[in-house]
């Protein structure tokens, strides 16, 4: 079992360094598994390949910096005392977490605008800022119709959570909301600024919390008692109690699923899985199933992040 940390995520999911408790100087970086990481190399290895290791640029997206802009407020909004925890304070809160996010490189220029005075409102752009503030306004609102944030205290917010398995593996994954009752009972809670998916889609949906229940359950040897999506864009919830049993199954999974990447990474063979969702991909001018060459592997910098690789790596 690991200690929780709190520390900034690597690009790709990777652990940052350790601290050895007799120096300052971190030891180097090695691999590990997220939730995202995980999905990635399910959906398409190659997909995984391009974020993970070749770490190759990706567009912002206008959904997705909502949804950044949103989890901000939410997590800010348990910076207030209960009292104040209320719709029209956490409204508030949007303008100056909106301040803070425009700021990184990319998110303003994805409302195609050129103010002078920086503020936009220019009438041809694809979305204005004030319609879509609105609109991240609408999935704070929506938050309060599914739960009290009055009765709330968080035990962790945007918390990472990380233990390293027996075989190696290192789990590692950021959690939106810990919360732990009187008696210890833990309930994970995720903010998903979509709508519930279909029945069909769940398990997929509950693959991200229930890699968070096994990492508490590794790392405080207890279950969780819920694990809970809410989701802000219809106000629905999906709510899930995991049981130990299920919990051993789904590690052994993690475990084939990274036997799986680890043996790509060695050989440099990540095969494309072409599918509906390619049409959200930005690497298609890369990618074989669309008539795409991608770059050599680069085992150098696999090497240099830790990864086992019998590809030839240029002697340094």
């Amino acid at each position: 079992m690991t200690a929780m940390v709190h520390t900034e995520p690597q690009a790709d999911g990777s652990a940052p360094a350790a601290v050895p408790p007799t120096e300052d100087a971190p030891a180097p970086r090695r691999p590990s598994l997220s939730p995202s990481r995980a999905a990635d190399f399910k959906t398409c290895p190659l997909l995984y390949r391009f974020r993970t290791i070749d770490r190759l640029p990706e567009r912002k997206s206008l959904a997705a910096v909502r949804g950044t802009l949103v989890h901000s407020v939410l997590e800010r909004l348990y910076d207030l005392p209960p009292a104040r925890r209320t719709p029209e304070e956490a409204l508030e809160l949007l303008e100056p977490a909106w301040a803070e996010l425009r700021e990184e490189p990319g998110i303003a220029e994805l409302f195609e605008t050129a103010q002078a005075d920086g503020g936009e409102t220019d009438a041809n752009a694809p979305e204005s800022v004030a319609v879509w503030l609105a609109s991240a306004g609408k999935l704070v609102e929506r938050y309060f119709t599914l739960e009290d944030p009055r009765r709330i205290q968080p035990d962790g917010r945007e918390q990472l959570v990380e233990v390293t398995l027996p075989d190696g593996l290192l789990l590692r994954g950021y959690v939106d909301r810990l919360d732990v009752a009187p008696n210890g009972a833990l309930r994970v809670v995720d903010y998903k600024t979509g709508s519930m998916p279909r029945e069909a889609f769940e398990s997929k949906a509950l693959f991200q919390m229930k890699f968070y229940a096994l990492v508490l359950w590794r790392t405080r040897g207890v279950v969780a008692a819920q694990l809970k999506l809410l989701y802000l864009g219809d106000g629905d919830a999906l709510t899930y109690a995991p049981e130990e049993a299920e919990l051993v199954r789904f590690e052994r999974t993690l475990l084939a699923i990274w036997s799986a990447i680890e043996r790509a990474v060695a050989t440099g063979e990540f095969r494309p899985n072409k599918s509906r969702l390619c049409g959200w991909c930005d690497h298609q001018a890369l990618c074989p199933s669309w008539g795409g060459t991608p770059p050599p592997f680069p085992a150098e910098a696999a090497a240099a992040a830790g990864w086992r690789t019998t590809l030839p790596v240029a002697p340094v």
